[in-house]
C-alpha cells in the first residue's frame, strides 16, 4: 500500500527510519532470498501471489514519474565504505547476502560462520548455477549486485539524501541480490528501460523489487522505466497461496 504522507514528508522521515529499518532486514535477511523460487521439470519458476502483485503495482503507483538528472557529481564513495556491516553482526553486507543466496556453502573457521569460502549460486538473472570459490581470481563470479543501481539512484533522487541514508541504501538487502558476475557487469547502471535479465521467469520478481525499493526510499522513475516495469507486471506468473 502506497503511503498515504505527502511526498515532502517522506523525505523527511526518510534520514531517520531508513538505517534502522536496513539494519532490521540485514538480520532477517534469510527470508530477502531471490523469493518465490521453485522448481519444476522444466527449470526454474518464480510465481507471485495476487497480494504480491497488488503490491508491487502501488509501490509503482506511487512513484513520481520524472526525468533522470544529470549523473554530475555521482561517486560510489558518496553511498558510504563499500559493504560495511550495518547490522553490527561481525559479517559486512557482501558475506552476509552471500551466505543468505548460496547453497552448500562452507564458511571459514574463526569468522563465526561469517566469511564464505565456497557455494554454489541457483543464478537469478541466467537461471543458471554458478560456482562460487573466493580467491584473487575467482571471486568475481559471483557479484551482489545493487537491483536498483547506486548510479540510477543518484539521478533520480539520492542527490538529495544524507551520508546515513545513502549507506543504508547501498547496504539494504531488499536491493541486494548475488548474481552471475559477468550479468552483473553487463547490467551497469541500467534500469527496467535499459536492461532486464535475461532469463526471463526472473524479470517479474525482478521489476517488483524496483519498484518496492524505489518506494522505500521516494526515488522516481522515468515514463520509459515506468512502461517497462508495467509490462513486466502484467507478464507475471501469478498462483493463488497456498491453503494453511
Amino acid at each position: 500500500m502506497p503511503s498515504v504522507l505527502p511526498r515532502r514528508a517522506r523525505r523527511r522521515l526518510v534520514p531517520l527510519v531508513v538505517y534502522l529499518l536496513s539494519a532490521v532486514a540485514v538480520a532477517a535477511g534469510a527470508l530477502l532470498a531471490a523469493p518465490g523460487l521453485t522448481s519444476t521439470g522444466t527449470g526454474l519458476r518464480y510465481p507471485v501471489t495476487p497480494d504480491e502483485l497488488a503490491s508491487a503495482r502501488a509501490a509503482l503507483a506511487s512513484l513520481e514519474v520524472k526525468g533522470r538528472a544529470p549523473r554530475t557529481g555521482y561517486d560510489r564513495d558518496l553511498f558510504g565504505q563499500a559493504w560495511v556491516d550495518v547490522d553490527r553482526n561481525g559479517c559486512d553486507t557482501r558475506n552476509d547476502v552471500l551466505g543468505r543466496d548460496l547453497a552448500v556453502r562452507t564458511v571459514k573457521d574463526g569468522t563465526g560462520g561469517c566469511v564464505v569460502l565456497t557455494g554454489t549460486l541457483q543464478d537469478p538473472y541466467s537461471g543458471r548455477p554458478v560456482d562460487f570459490v573466493r580467491g584473487v581470481d575467482t571471486s568475481a563470479e559471483v557479484q551482489i549486485d545493487h537491483v536498483v543501481a547506486l548510479s540510477d539512484a543518484w539521478q533520480k533522487g539520492a542527490q538529495g539524501w544524507d551520508d546515513a541514508t545513502r549507506t543504508a541504501f547501498a547496504n539494504d538487502p531488499r536491493n541486494l541480490l548475488a548474481v552471475d558476475g559477468g550479468l552483473n557487469q553487463a547490467k551497469g547502471a541500467g534500469d527496467a528501460a535499459t536492461w532486464l535479465p535475461p532469463h526471463r521467469p526472473f524479470r517479474c520478481r525482478y521489476v517488483m523489487r524496483q519498484a518496492e525499493v524505489k518506494a522505500a526510499y521516494g526515488l522516481w522513475v522515468t515514463a520509459a522505466e515506468r512502461d517497462a516495469v508495467e509490462r513486466e507486471l502484467d507478464r507475471c506468473e501469478v498462483v493463488e497461496p497456498a491453503a494453511p
